[in-house]
């Protein structure tokens, strides 16, 4: 009995954890998708670079990382703050925050023009998952085209 008990626990466990996971995928999606479209629209190349960088963050292939970019611009037009994904993302170690603005810069340097609105939304993503300044402005420098 004692043990039919742990089995079932257990497997509530799993369940949670995949679907924490999922949840932590969306959310990033959906962060890089605020910045694409941070002018209300999203160009092309922001997606080519949303598809390559959740590629990368994710460890997932191109198609999968299509379907969650569909999923992210859907779950945009629904949120009422940056905080409604960043709140997800707090068992994420510093270095995993640290790519995710990596990321969204190179989300934003993909059509070649940083909007001063994209600069904005970065920079409140990374103060909400204590990103410091010094790696903020480091992820940008990197990232930026020369």
């Amino acid at each position: 009995m004692i043990a039919k008990i742990k089995d079932f626990l257990n497997s509530m466990i799993e369940t949670d954890a995949s679907a924490s996971e999922e949840d932590h995928r969306i959310a990033i999606v959906s962060l890089l998708c605020e910045v694409c479209n941070a002018n209300h629209s999203i160009a092309d190349k922001e997606e080519e670079a949303v598809v390559r960088t959740l590629s990368k963050l994710l460890h997932i292939d191109t198609d999968k990382a299509q379907e969650l970019l569909e999923i992210g611009k859907e779950e945009i037009k629904s949120s009422n703050s940056l905080f409604d994904f960043t709140s997800q993302l707090s068992h994420l170690d510093s270095e995993s925050r640290i790519r995710l603005i990596s990321a969204m810069w190179e989300v934003a340097y993909a059509d070649n023009h940083l909007d001063p609105i994209e600069e904005s939304i970065i920079r409140k993503v990374a103060a909400l998952i204590y990103v410091g300044h010094n790696e903020f402005i480091r992820t940008k420098l990197a990232v930026m085209p020369s």
